[in-house]
């Protein structure tokens, strides 16, 4: 969670908050409406090529790891802030929580832990269910754990780096030369 607080944000608005959850009766009640959601999803509320996808990458209405995992991490986006009194406006907030998800998944893979990413569908129920105030957006749920002994992980090709990467203005190669000496970055005042 430090690391995940460390993360950039618009104008250092830290448009975020995270609840961490383990108590079996919230997980159990988060993944039934879940599921029932999930269930609208794949019977027809959602387009064909989203079913498939999701087929695709075995997924499905059946929500058990929101269960199962030992813990959860829900994730809000602050649309506002009250400061001093005041309700200010966040600036870049989708953005910002993206990337504070970022810094918190790699450091649990970076501590051996297993996680992945639930968007919750539709959000608002989740923030009903944690008492969450109305200006807190529900963002990403994250299973976090150890992985089963038995886990299986589906094996899902990523695509190479030259085929999400252009080199300044055209596709090219990647340089291959290496940075010998550390850049070194003047201070901060």
């Amino acid at each position: 969670m430090a690391a995940a607080n460390t993360a950039p944000s618009g104008a250092n608005s830290q448009p975020w908050h995270f609840v961490a959850i383990d108590d079996m009766d919230v997980k159990r009640e988060i993944r039934t409406v879940a599921e029932k959601e999930d269930e609208l999803n794949y019977g027809g509320r959602m387009p064909a090529g989203w079913r498939a996808t999701m087929k695709y990458v075995g997924a499905g209405p059946g929500k058990l790891f929101l269960e199962s995992a030992p813990w959860l991490m829900a994730v809000f986006r602050l649309n506002w802030q009250a400061v001093n009194g005041q309700r200010l406006k966040t600036f870049f907030p989708i953005e910002s929580v993206g990337l504070a998800c970022g810094f918190f998944l790699v450091a649990c893979h970076m501590a051996g832990l297993a996680t992945m990413v639930h968007a919750p569908n539709p959000n608002r129920l989740l923030g009903r269910i944690l008492n969450r105030p109305s200006n807190e957006v529900p963002f990403l749920l994250i299973p976090v754990g150890y992985p089963a002994e038995d886990c299986q992980v589906p094996h899902l090709a990523k695509k190479a780096v030259d085929q999400v990467l252009t080199w300044n203005r055209r596709s090219r190669p990647l340089p291959q030369q290496r940075i010998k000496e550390p850049v070194h970055l003047p201070a901060q005042p």
